[in-house]
């Protein structure tokens, strides 16, 4: 499941993963993404994983291709985690976008929040 969090920058995306993203998850994100590009700006994307499994396969796909379509849309990624493999996923993302991407921990979900809306 994806849940949009709020933050009160205007080209800030914040999320909130667990268990298993699927298709329809995914599909949720493009209209925000959309609304920022359309303002001229670059996308910012607060990703909090919390008790996160991964993508089922099409949802695996989707993301796959969102991430491909908008590679230099981003400019930054804060992804917050706990698991070994969520830090893995953020160090293999990083050849496929022109994007800031950081690993923090959980307990460091303020000062990704912070880095995220920071210059």
């Amino acid at each position: 499941m994806l849940q949009i969090i709020e933050l009160k920058e205007k080209n800030i995306v914040a999320t909130k993963a667990s268990g298993k993203l699927r298709k329809e998850d995914i599909e949720k994100i493009h209209p925000l993404i959309h609304a920022i590009l359309d303002k001229g700006m670059k996308v910012r994307w607060y990703f909090e994983m919390v008790n996160f499994t991964g993508w089922d396969l099409p949802g695996l796909w989707e993301d796959l291709k969102m991430d491909t379509a908008h590679a230099t849309d981003y400019e930054k990624i804060a992804m917050v985690g706990d698991k070994k493999w969520q830090n893995w996923i953020t160090q293999f993302m990083k050849p496929f976008t022109n994007a800031d991407i950081k690993y923090f921990n959980l307990d460091q979900k303020e000062e990704a929040k912070s880095w995220i809306e920071s210059l």
